[in-house]
């Protein structure tokens, strides 16, 4: 079957004509869901005043002062402690203070080495998307417009003034371990993505849906691989919780909690204001997510299905549970998410082709003796 883009056949090649006209209704009704971030609360307006810096980006200088705090020899949860009761933050329960890893480690290096490994990170994200992806396509052009997609998710990515947030970390390694991970050369993504998860807890979702579907695969050793930096997470987080109880205070403020329940819109609303689709009206950038997520079901590929699975963790995870202000989650699959897009044309033209297939003509020719 001819193709558009992709080297092969998209997931839906193929497809019985009922299958194919379910898959178009679930596209319809996808699309129709993303348009609901059109009725999703905005977060606050950035003023963009560089003397008020301090209220638009008022966590990028709460994790820079704590860093700045354990570069003078400060221990990382007094310094924190003192940092969030300074700016009113809640300090209950324990999650409510970022895992030390990422403020230890730049506390020990000069601020312009943070902000070169964070510009060496993306350009390796880059490097490993592109041998990802260059056996998916056909053609070079079509390449080089999924690489053009790649670096519209990686904008957030490369501003040096985000270096100290967290998921700007945990989003690039959570991308750099998805792009490395083959069929039997799956270590050193399972090591990077232990290595997400000390940044950023919630990583682990990632993680787990690696776990879950080497298991799904019957690749018991890679599961257990992945299940090992679950099991290392599980020990950081409880020595975590341990050192953060010894620093708060009967009464410190408490969380008012994650049940945001804003929906799949509130998904959509994150990952566009995180990517280059913050750039266009938002009812087009909703629809072009829609064809981003559905293009990556399209990629007849495991990485494709893996990446598809780990979208909809996260999308079920800031539906639930994020808040307005909360909408950087949408940093940890920002990256790479937009790519999807490129597999979305043979995807699309795969399964029209087999919900509505051509009747052949059958010519009958008269042969007179």
């Amino acid at each position: 079957m001819a193709t558009i883009w992709l080297s092969q056949p998209s997931r839906f090649a193929g497809l019985s004509k009922r299958r194919a006209r379910i898959g178009l209704a679930l596209l319809l009704i996808l699309l129709i869901a993303t348009l609901s971030a059109l009725a999703v609360p905005a977060p606050p307006a950035v003023s963009g005043d560089v003397a008020k810096r301090a209220d638009d980006q008022a966590d990028v200088v709460l994790y820079e002062a704590i860093v700045d705090g354990v570069r003078h020899g400060g221990n990382y949860y007094t310094v924190a402690a003192d940092q969030l009761r300074a700016g009113d933050y809640p300090m209950k329960p324990f999650v409510t203070f970022r895992l030390p890893t990422l403020a230890v480690a730049q506390a020990m290096l000069p601020s312009w080495t943070v902000v070169l490994l964070l510009y060496v990170l993306a350009a390796g994200v880059m490097v490993a998307w592109f041998r990802r992806l260059r056996p998916a396509f056909a053609r070079p052009p079509p390449l080089l417009l999924a690489m053009v997609l790649l670096a519209g998710g990686l904008g957030a990515f490369v501003q040096a003034d985000l270096a100290s947030f967290h998921e700007v970390w945990a989003g690039l390694l959570i991308a750099l371990s998805l792009a490395l991970r083959r069929p039997g050369q799956w270590v050193a993504a399972a090591g990077i993505g232990a290595l997400a998860m000390l940044v950023r807890e919630t990583s682990a979702l990632y993680v787990a849906a690696m776990c879950l579907l080497a298991l799904a695969e019957g690749e018991r050793k890679e599961a257990a691989g992945w299940a090992a930096g679950v099991a290392l997470l599980a020990i950081v987080v409880v020595a975590h919780a341990h050192a953060v109880a010894q620093v708060v205070r009967p009464l410190d403020p408490a969380s008012p909690g994650w049940s945001g329940m804003l929906g799949f819109g509130f998904f959509v609303e994150a990952i566009t204001l995180s990517t280059a689709l913050r750039l266009a009206p938002m009812w087009f950038a909703a629809l072009l997510m829609g064809f981003t997520l559905f293009g990556w079901a399209a990629w007849r590929d495991g990485t494709g299905l893996r990446a598809l699975v780990t979208f909809a963790l996260y999308a079920a995870l800031i539906g639930l549970f994020g808040r307005v202000d909360t909408f950087y989650w949408g940093l940890m699959v920002a990256p790479a998410i937009l790519v999807g897009l490129a597999f979305a044309p043979d995807g699309l033209k795969d399964l029209i082709a087999a919900a509505f297939p051509r009747q052949r003509k059958i010519t009958v020719t008269r042969i007179t003796p």
